[in-house]
């Protein structure tokens, strides 16, 4: 991981310690990073993602989240994805801001984190049983990197780099255009 750990802790003590603190830090494994701030880019298109997707499932049992939204990936695991998707009855951990049921997440890419989303993350976000597509958008160019669990719990990946493409969000009942994932971005 390319983010520097700052300090080791046990589960209770991050949990503590996120609620005092004025930034967010992920928690992995015993360490906690610091996220990084965010580019104009970056903020845009999570806006825009979260915009179209908010829209397609105003009917539905699904909510959209900002990077607000604390993930537990395992119990030594707590990640924010920059965007998440949970259907249904939100599941939490110990009344916290801490959710366990996430049906997609999103990651906009910095320099600091691309290899990171694209691997490391991947991997853990794909460890979570409820788990149905894990978007990886970069925000320097247009491209997509698209996991979705298949009928038989296999993951499958697309790249989607045409601005005229949509991702296919089987498990929300809906597409989604890069169109508008990228609407008014300059690169």
């Amino acid at each position: 991981m390319v983010l520097e750990a700052i300090r080791q802790m046990t589960v209770a003590e991050y949990l503590a310690f996120e609620l005092d603190s004025e930034i967010k830090h992920e928690y992995i494994d015993g360490e906690i990073y610091p996220m990084p701030g965010v580019t104009w880019n970056h903020s845009a298109i999570m806006m825009n993602l979260g915009i179209a997707l908010g829209i397609r499932l105003l009917a539905s049992e699904c909510q959209v989240h900002s990077s607000d939204l604390r993930i537990r990936i395992s119990p030594t695991r707590y990640v924010y994805p920059d965007l998440s998707v949970i259907c249904g009855i939100a599941e939490t951990e110990h009344n916290t801001m801490t959710f366990l049921n996430p049906t997609l997440v999103a990651e906009v890419t910095s320099p600091s984190s691309i290899a990171y989303d694209r691997d490391l993350k991947r991997e853990y976000y794909q460890s979570i049983d409820t788990l149905q597509h894990y978007l990886v958008i970069d925000q320097h160019r247009v491209r997509v990197d698209f996991y979705s669990r298949g009928a038989d719990g296999s993951w499958r990946s697309r790249q989607f780099a045409d601005i005229a493409a949509s991702l296919p969000l089987a498990a929300l009942g809906c597409e989604l255009p890069l169109a508008e994932i990228y609407r008014r971005i300059e690169f």
